[in-house]
């Protein structure tokens, strides 16, 4: 056996010590939780223009057509502004802020709120919807929503024009989506089988917008429940799961680490990066958590 000359061991000692280092699962320390006066907060997000967070309520049924859903605006500290800041919507879940608006998904209906004026300013109809999940919005405007139980992606093109946009099986029940650089980022639920139990579980995939072409994140492996999908900004996510009551840290190959145990409902949750926080809707005890990410 030829001897490992040093330079040789260096590099290999340099190499594995990368690994571990790419593959090292952040850590996270909480900062605070909100009062439990939330009814069933299904998704977080950031508004940077106003400073402020918005929280879908689904109140009961997720796909019960009620009017009883709304919106609530919370600060930075924890503090809820106005829980019922915008009512009249039946199950609203997903959020995606673009121009202005404010998109949610709504059972069969995707909801274009003004932010500025505090109203809803459109409903467009999702013909052949069953359960409107997730909202994320491309570069150019336009606004994706994933409809779970029908393996379906609608858009809302620019021209204020609601489509489907994708159907697959592949999608394999798609739940959370995030966009970035000319892709859909997809967290699957897997397909129920009995109510929201699913043979098997999800997993993260990607779909082209150019070419609609879906492709697994890694090897494919199933992975969880998946709800709210999120970039950590060094090319990997944050994904939550809800049945598990985990939040998960997935890099690009597919390998996945648990980064926090909570309880089961954790759903759609945000990430302000330039403040290194992560805030997570637990759904099932009606309030929001907050985590610095170390």
């Amino acid at each position: 056996m030829k001897k490992l000359t040093l330079s040789k061991i260096i590099i290999s000692l340099l190499i594995i010590t990368l690994s571990t280092i790419l593959n090292a699962a952040p850590e996270l320390s909480k900062l605070w939780e909100t009062k439990t006066d939330f009814k069933l907060p299904e998704s977080v997000i950031y508004d940077k223009e106003n400073d402020i967070l918005y929280v879908s309520n689904m109140q009961d049924d997720p796909f019960k057509k009620d009017k009883n859903g709304f919106i609530s605006k919370v600060d930075l500290d924890g503090n809820i502004v106005k829980l019922k800041w915008v009512k009249g919507l039946n199950a609203p879940k997903g959020l995606a802020i673009s121009k202005g608006k404010l998109y949610v998904g709504d059972v069969d209906q995707l909801i274009e709120i003004d932010i500025k004026k505090g109203k809803i300013s459109n409903r467009y109809d999702a013909v052949g919807a069953a359960l409107l999940n997730d909202v994320a919005a491309d570069s150019k405007g336009n606004i994706y929503v994933s409809d779970t139980f029908t393996d379906t992606i609608y858009r809302l093109n620019t021209f204020g024009q609601l489509t489907k946009w994708l159907y697959s099986p592949e999608l394999q029940a798609p739940n959370g989506l995030y966009y970035e650089k000319g892709q859909l980022i997809v967290g699957s639920w897997g397909h129920p089988t009995d109510g929201w139990t699913a043979a098997e579980v999800g997993h993260l995939k990607t779909i082209s917008l150019k070419t609609k072409k879906i492709k697994s994140l890694g090897n494919g492996k199933a992975v969880g429940n998946l709800d709210g999908v999120e970039s950590d900004g060094n090319g990997a996510y944050y994904v939550a799961d809800w049945v598990g009551g985990k939040l998960l840290h997935i890099q690009r190959n597919g390998r996945f680490k648990e980064v926090l145990k909570l309880s089961q409902g954790v759903a759609d949750h945000e990430i302000i990066h330039e403040k290194n926080i992560i805030i997570i809707p637990m759904m099932l005890e009606g309030k929001l958590v907050t985590y610095k990410i170390n």
